[in-house]
């Protein structure tokens, strides 16, 4: 029978994924694989040592093994799991190279793609969501192979009745209740290690994530996310966000946008191109809580293009932070104490914001010392954000051996304040910023008046 949906490709049964493990028994058990997996592999190691084998190619090995497992694993599991391995992706930038080399690429795959969903479990969603007619009444044509892969779903390319070039993106079926395991048996690790750092309270911050993690199941609150930024930075000359079309409970049709990946940018690009990237992406995180009043809280580099005409378009609004008021005037007040030396108002603020918890000591002097690397590239008006620099960065503080390791072990972490951090993308785009320009433009209660001039 002729189709009025031409299909471009049929995947048919190659790579079909049909059930995510959505039980917390079965969920655990692969993720307590990863761990074993790993003691096999340097007991296997040592065998090979022993036999006479150099060490640097041993634990070179050992290491691809483990990110090669890392990535089948997390893949396969979707979730909160494949969410956790696209977080690393992202945070190996402050990893130290010996670590971070061998899971660079792997865990990137995290970001582009996953184990698909077959084409018959594809139309049977599309059908159910879209209705029965979705072939010949909303897609015209549609590829049956996914383009990219999320840690709840997959896209693929179609063009809409009108013409339009569109991306649909569908949830993988059970990702609901394999999202909540996850969360269920990361929130208990997460308590278990809260006990054992008295500054910090872990309750909230849970409740926090699991809550906003949680809303990237609802496709309809990612929907309107997603009109609200289009409405925001409609017509803009630096950012592009693809229009939502259609959605349902498990489905969103939007706008496809072609352009240059980030993580091809990371990879490959020319320092012009570094820089316009890194620029672009620093403006749009600090511009979108003013302009739209809410964060993009989704990082990772699968989530940018740079277009031909030198936007930065922005996909997936599953997960943002609301900032009624935009960024918190209180995130200037602290830079500027800190820039500015003073150290007893620095404790002031951070314990106004609860970044210190009631009836915890802490000696003010040490508190500006521990912050000195993070605040330190706003001294400068032009900044080149390194993985090398967010290493020594992440090093420093977390040196048993420095008087003001135990001040990091003292703070506390808002919840409202857990998903504005993007320093990790920043230092893998590893392009040069008007770093403090930027941030005194759009971050309220910095006082300019009290900042050092730069030493450069």
């Amino acid at each position: 029978m002729e189709r009025a949906c031409r299909l471009w490709v049929c995947a048919g049964e190659n790579g079909r994924v049909t059930d995510i493990p959505r039980s917390s028994i079965a969920r655990t058990a692969k993720l307590v694989g990863l761990p074993l997996g790993h003691a096999g592999r340097v007991a296997m190691g040592v065998g090979k040592r022993v036999g006479g084998r150099p060490a640097e190619a041993v634990a070179a090995e050992l290491q691809a093994r483990t990110a090669e497992q890392l990535f089948t694993v997390l893949g396969q599991l979707k979730g909160g799991a494949m969410k956790f391995g696209q977080a690393l992706s992202v945070m190996e930038a402050a990893m130290p190279e010996e670590l971070a080399g061998p899971y660079r690429a792997t865990l990137t795959k995290l970001q582009e793609s996953g184990p698909p969903m077959g084409a018959d479990r594809v139309h049977e969603i599309l059908a159910r969501e879209l209705g029965p007619r979705w072939a010949s009444t909303k897609l015209v044509e549609f590829d049956d192979v996914p383009a990219a892969a999320a840690s709840i779903g997959q896209v693929h390319k179609g063009v809409w009745r009108d013409g339009r070039e569109v991306a649909v993106k569908l949830q993988y079926p059970g990702a609901a209740e394999a999202l909540l395991s996850d969360l269920n048996q990361i929130s208990r690790v997460a308590r278990m290690a809260g006990s054992w750092v008295p500054g910090i309270d872990i309750k909230p911050i849970m409740a926090e994530l699991k809550a906003r993690m949680s809303e990237e199941l609802d496709y309809h609150l990612e929907a309107r996310n997603q009109r609200h930024f289009a409405n925001a930075f409609r017509g803009d000359e630096d950012v592009l966000i693809p229009e939502v079309l259609v959605d349902s409970k498990h489905v969103i049709v939007t706008e496809w946008i072609d352009g240059t990946p980030l993580a091809s940018v990371i990879t490959n690009g020319t320092t012009q191109e570094r820089d316009e990237a890194a620029t672009l992406y620093l403006e749009f995180l600090l511009r979108a809580p003013n302009r739209a009043r809410m964060l993009h809280a989704d990082p990772h580099p699968g989530n940018f293009r740079i277009t031909d005409d030198g936007r930065l378009a922005v996909f997936d609004f599953g997960a943002v932070n609301r900032l009624p008021h935009g960024l918190p005037a209180s995130l200037g007040r602290v830079l500027t104490e800190a820039l500015a030396g003073d150290a007893v108002a620095l404790e002031a603020v951070l314990r106004e914001e609860g970044f210190i918890r009631k009836g915890i000591a802490i000696d003010p002097d040490a508190l500006l010392e521990y912050l000195k690397p993070l605040v330190e590239p706003l001294l400068h008006d032009q900044f080149t954000p390194t993985r090398e620099w967010l290493r020594g960065a992440a090093a420093t503080l977390q040196d048993p051996r420095r008087p003001q390791f135990l001040i990091g072990l003292k703070l506390n972490l808002p919840p409202e304040y857990l998903l504005i951090h993007r320093v990790g993308v920043l230092s893998q785009i590893g392009g040069t910023v008007p770093l403090r320009e930027l941030v005194c433009a759009h971050l309220s209660g910095i006082d300019e008046s009290r900042l050092p001039p730069s030493p450069s």
